[in-house]
């Protein structure tokens, strides 16, 4: 029977000095998911990340979350797809994006962030953009603040009631996209207007 494994990575700076902020929107998803599924993220030395096995309607899902910076994601996740036997059209990663209001998500295959280099990282490793990926919108930043001290930033209170809420959406598209593929899952979560 051929291994149908799924791989969700959550992307991320290291959660003891930038848990909370807007950069770390991809990881938080992947621990929601995990949490959601009453499993558990352990460390995984060999592909250097935390790694959970869980089940996904009928499919098995290896989700991770790299233990490295973001703009270090590509050789821990490659270690990760690898280890798991995982091809790229069956990985999915979820990250934060700015072009993305704050409180919505959007779903696609390929295509990289041309600012976002946890994702170029990503490619590099993985040797092509045709993955799948969940964006998460952290908002373009204020005034003339810069992208990079922008996605450092924590959300405000306001905003903060709206992420949790998305993070919860992320891991209901994440099981989206394992068990009814792409299409369905953009129809169904894609805001209009």
């Amino acid at each position: 029977m051929p291994d149908d494994r799924w791989l969700v990575v959550g992307l991320g700076n290291p959660e003891s000095e930038y848990g909370g902020t807007r950069h770390n929107v991809g990881a938080d998803a992947v621990r929601t998911l995990v949490a959601r599924e009453h499993a558990e993220l352990s460390r995984n030395k060999r592909t250097r990340s935390e790694v959970a096995e869980l089940r996904l309607g009928d499919r098995r899902v290896v989700a991770t979350i790299p233990s490295s910076y973001m703009n270090r994601s590509g050789d821990p996740v490659q270690a990760t797809a690898a280890w798991f036997k995982v091809p790229i059209e069956r990985v999915i990663v979820c990250h934060d994006d700015l072009d993305v209001e704050v409180g919505a998500l959007k779903v696609k295959r390929g295509g990289s962030n041309a600012g976002h280099n946890g994702l170029k990282d990503v490619e590099r490793a993985l040797g092509s953009p045709d993955y799948l990926r969940v964006r998460i919108g952290i908002g373009r930043p204020p005034g003339r603040m810069a992208g990079r001290d922008h996605v450092l930033r924590r959300f405000q209170p306001a905003e903060r009631e709206e992420i949790d809420v998305v993070l919860e959406r992320a891991a209901e598209a994440i099981e989206s996209l394992v068990t009814d593929g792409l299409e369905p899952t953009q129809n169904r979560f894609h805001r209009s207007g």
